[in-house]
């Protein structure tokens, strides 16, 4: 019996606000169990600077961090930057599972910052961000404007050299950052993503591990999943160095997969799809 009375394959409760706060252009607070974390989505007209003018499109990147008063005891806030080591490794996971379910060169030439803001911690906390990081998207991308900013149009470019025979080449072509042709927010998010964790506690496998089962998982697995049922995201681990076998690491996906698609359920909901 787990410590909450929930069965091995049931997830936890899910609450979910969209519109939590108004001034990104998503914002999210997803509550599971006694998780809360708060997403936000907020658009610049900006674009990396390992972007070339060859490259259409924009970015999508994401930071985690655990409020102090996220825990039972206070977390103190990193002394450089805005999040430890651990939250570096979490926000990079966040970003590299976005980043799978959009088309990038469909947004033009914005970055989306996806800022996750651990609120309460009990389990789970990155797989609820993911969750949560995908709605706030799905809200932001849909308020990115109808025309793309700073499009050119290829007369735009100027005319050409004459050649040594008197004759006007072509306007030289349009660099695709400039291209509205690649422009379309509407087709941008190509699936839909859910994250969950699940382990060995106790022998049993379990879904949806709480700080309980977290604590006394002897294998600890986070899987992010599309609705088209590829595996963006897979991380396990034998917490007790005595490792586990095939059938384990095959019900234990099995599972994560069943728990991923439960959330997109969830997901879809709140946004009345």
């Amino acid at each position: 019996m787990r410590n909450d009375g929930r069965a091995n394959d049931q997830l936890r409760p899910v609450k979910v606000t969209r519109g939590f706060t108004q001034t990104p252009a998503g914002s999210v607070l997803w509550e599971q169990g006694k998780t809360i974390v708060l997403c936000t989505a907020s658009v610049t007209q900006e674009v990396p600077p390992f972007f070339k003018e060859s490259r259409a499109g924009g970015w999508v990147t994401a930071e985690y961090v655990m409020l102090p008063g996220s825990t039972p005891q206070r977390k103190a806030w990193p002394k450089t930057g805005h999040t430890d080591s651990r939250g570096t490794e979490i926000q990079r996971l966040i970003g590299r599972a976005v980043r799978a379910v959009i088309d990038l060169s469909k947004i033009g030439p914005h970055t989306i910052a996806l800022d996750c803001q651990v609120l309460q911690a009990d389990g789970g906390t990155r797989t609820a961000c993911i969750c949560a990081a995908w709605v706030a998207l799905v809200d932001a991308v849909a308020k990115l404007p109808k025309l793309m900013p700073g499009a050119m149009e290829k007369s735009e470019r100027g005319p050409g050299q004459f050649d040594y025979e008197g004759n006007m080449p072509d306007a030289p072509a349009l660099p695709a950052r400039y291209d509205a042709g690649y422009y379309d927010p509407a087709g941008a998010v190509v699936d839909q993503l859910a994250a969950v964790s699940v382990g060995v506690v106790d022998g049993e496998v379990r879904l949806d591990l709480d700080y309980v089962d977290d604590a006394r998982a002897s294998v600890d697995m986070n899987v992010a999943v599309t609705a088209a049922g590829r595996f963006v995201e897979v991380q396990g681990a034998a917490e007790n160095g005595q490792g586990f076998d095939r059938e384990t690491m095959d019900r234990l996906l099995d599972l994560g997969v069943r728990g991923c698609e439960g959330l997109m359920g969830v997901q879809r909901g709140a946004l009345g799809r």
